[in-house]
This record gives C-alpha cells, sequence and structure tokens, in this order.
C-alpha cells in the first residue's frame, strides 16, 4: 500500500515496464491517472517553476504533451506540440535525433512558432539519454526561441543531462541527489517490487 503521507508518494506508483526490451524501463503514466496522484505532481514542479519565466511551454511528442499541457494550464501560458515527422498539416522545421532505443528518429516544429526571443520550457515526462530534448532545443533555437528551461518527471543522469543542467533550470520531480534518482540511473525502481495496477486507480465517486 502506498503512503499517500509520504514525500512524493506518487512516484512510487509509476509502472514497471512488462513488454520487453523495445519498450522504455518506466510507464509513468500512472501518475496521470490517478488524480490525487496527477495534482501533486503538478503541485511540486509548478512550485519548483516559480521565478522560471517562460511565454510558452512546448512538450515533445508523445507524453509531454500531458505533462506539458497540465502545466502550461496552471502556469497560465500556451502550448505549444513539438511532433514527430509527418504529423503537422503546416510548414514545419525538423530535426534528426537519437532516443533512448538508439533510433534515429525526426521531430518537428511548426515554422514560425513564435518571435525571436520567445522563451520556451520544453516538457517531457522523462529524459533518460536525452537525445530527443537535444532535438527540441535546436528547434526552439532555429527559431530564435530561448530555452527557459526543461520540466520533467524524471531524468537519469549522464553526461548530457548534466550538460542540460548546467546550461537551463531543470525541475524534475525526482529530486538529483536522492536516493530515487539512484534508482533511476540503475533504471529499477525499488518500488518496482510491491508495484500492483490497482495502486493507480482513480478514486469512485
Amino acid at each position: 500500500m502506498t503512503d499517500r503521507n509520504a514525500e512524493r508518494w506518487y512516484l512510487d506508483i509509476m509502472s514497471p515496464n512488462t513488454k520487453g526490451e523495445k519498450f522504455a524501463w518506466l510507464d509513468p503514466t500512472s501518475i496521470y491517472i490517478n488524480g490525487d496522484a496527477f495534482t501533486q505532481l503538478l503541485d511540486d514542479l509548478t512550485a519548483e517553476l516559480e521565478g522560471v519565466e517562460c511565454d510558452v511551454v512546448a512538450g515533445l511528442d508523445a507524453m509531454g504533451f500531458v505533462l506539458g499541457a497540465a502545466l502550461a494550464t496552471r502556469i497560465g501560458v500556451g502550448f505549444l506540440p513539438i511532433r514527430k515527422a509527418g504529423k503537422l498539416c503546416v510548414d514545419t522545421d525538423a530535426v534528426s535525433f537519437t532516443n533512448y532505443s538508439g533510433r534515429t528518429q525526426d521531430m518537428e516544429m511548426r515554422t514560425p512558432a513564435f518571435a525571436s526571443g520567445t522563451r520556451v520550457l520544453l516538457v517531457d515526462q522523462w529524459v533518460e539519454t536525452g537525445g530527443t530534448m537535444d532535438g527540441a532545443i535546436r528547434l526552439v533555437e532555429r527559431q530564435h526561441g530561448i530555452v527557459a528551461g526543461i520540466a520533467t518527471i524524471a531524468m537519469e543522469d549522464n553526461e548530457r543531462t548534466a550538460g542540460y543542467r548546467a546550461s537551463f533550470p531543470v525541475i524534475t520531480a525526482v529530486q538529483p541527489g536522492t536516493d530515487r534518482q539512484e534508482q533511476c540511473n540503475r533504471q529499477t525502481l525499488d518500488s518496482f517490487a510491491s508495484y500492483k495496477p490497482e495502486m493507480a486507480f482513480p478514486r469512485r465517486s
């Protein structure tokens, strides 16, 4: 049973991979299913975003759309989707990147999306290798936008993500330097041992 009075308890209802190596090791979407968990996650992220000035939130395809749109609504700015290639029906700029699985993909952003100097908060639900985020940064900077910061549930520690932390405000639900961060770095959470899908079920009225 998850202790809902514990600090950042909602991180313990994230799901392990049950489908094999071609999938990500972690599924944070169970947080979104549970209203209490999703609300607390947004409370924590928006509190840490205080002082980070942005004009728009950009969410990375696909699950960054969920967290990004929710954060944009919370802080009162618009939302910009950064999509996988071939999805937008308007003029776009595109970049290639290598994702967490080692595959090369293309991502696109509408052009023009904003005026020069616009401050953009980049949001994805989870950053492993940082390749997808690198593509998003390049798209924003190509249009002379300013990366105001990065927000995510979990960001693993590696050379590229260390560069992000050195260059931008980085807000994560999994706090750097904590035991949970170490668990993310080794790609297994202690909570997986007791995880049950029912832990994330919405409350029934």
